[in-house]
């Protein structure tokens, strides 16, 4: 079976946030973030040499692959998508590309996307891959200048480098981003997908590139809608117009009552879902989602064909809250 017939079945994975941003769990200096925990360092504006030191006493001594993999697969989960980068820069897997990943700059030194592929093959669980291709708040020249937020904020960081004008994001598209695509397509085995996010200062072309370089490696390996500029509101664009994917990934928690006008050349569809409202460990954060609730979402996108990705953020030791496990073994006991 090719990965687009499985992912027409799979009906329901496990995402994972999880990085340096799992420390301070969505609070700073007193203060707490905003609703993404994952977003701390942009919220702050904590310079890289400020937010670098998190990397020196990231030890999360308790992460075991094979215990969150068990989790997934006694829920009903068909895979698991982890962030292998994330917005910060930070890489959880040796990367030959930047040093600032989690076996070069942690005491911890272990490769975390190695073990889950491991654990994932040995379980008979499909792994796809998270990577932020677009921002990269460590690079000089990572992107996100060219848009502002509705906070009045920009996306890039621009405290550490405050001058747009000296920027140029094809530097970063060289150095690091396609080096560590290419990383990851190449040293962890099949991946069943490859899980691009925000798509700001990307130019189609760059997409098309990355696309092109996952295929050239992985042909089976299917790439979401969020690869190109536009998304996440592609929707409203030819599929010719903003490139080719495999597979249309909804808004965050979106759950719509029809799929029409949605464009997806392969009628394959996901929807990211929150059990509370972060993606990333937040520590204040006790908005979470009812066992019942779960499932009536789970539901209510598989009657329509679409793909429910459930994220789970662990803490900075690498441990899914018990409060989370707790809710996805009590949605898998009475789904039906």
């Amino acid at each position: 079976m090719n990965t687009r017939d499985w992912f027409k079945t799979a009906g329901y994975g496990m995402m994972v946030h999880w990085g340096l941003y799992s420390l301070p769990g969505g609070e700073w200096n007193g203060k707490k973030g905003g609703d993404y925990a994952e977003w701390v360092q942009n919220h702050f504006r904590i310079p890289n040499n400020e937010y670098e030191q998190l990397a020196a006493i990231f030890n999360p001594i308790y992460f075991n692959a094979d215990e969150w993999v068990e989790l997934a697969k006694e829920c009903g989960m068909k895979y698991i998508v982890l962030t292998s980068k994330h917005h910060d820069g930070f890489a959880m897997y040796h990367s030959k590309a930047d040093k600032y990943n989690i076996c070069d700059a942690t005491p911890f030194k272990r490769d975390v996307v190695e073990e889950l592929a491991e654990s994932c093959a040995k379980k008979g669980i499909k792994l796809g891959l998270y990577y932020s291709q677009a921002l990269d708040w460590h690079h000089e020249h990572g992107g996100g200048y060219d848009v502002v937020r509705n906070d009045g904020f920009s996306w890039e960081n621009n405290w550490d480098f405050p001058d747009a004008g000296k920027k140029d994001y094809s530097i970063c598209f060289e150095e690091k981003i396609k080096p560590q695509v290419k990383e990851i397509v190449t040293n962890y085995g099949d991946l069943c997908l490859l899980w691009f996010d925000v798509p700001l200062t990307i130019t189609k072309h760059q997409g098309e590139e990355l696309r092109a370089l996952v295929k050239q490696y992985q042909p089976d390996c299917m790439v979401n809608s969020r690869l190109y500029p536009g998304a996440p509101d592609i929707a409203n664009l030819d599929i010719d117009e903003c490139g080719d994917y495999d597979y249309f990934a909804l808004d965050d928690n979106c759950y719509p009552e029809t799929l029409k006008q949605i464009p997806s050349k392969y009628g394959l569809f996901e929807t990211p879902g929150t059990m509370n409202k972060s993606y990333g460990y937040c520590r204040f954060d006790n908005n979470w989602i009812t066992p019942e609730e779960l499932n009536k979402r789970r539901k209510k996108l598989n009657d329509l064909g679409v793909n429910y990705l459930l994220n789970v953020g662990p803490d900075g030791l690498g441990r899914i809250p018990v409060t989370a496990q707790d809710i996805l073994r009590k949605a898998a006991e009475i789904y039906k």
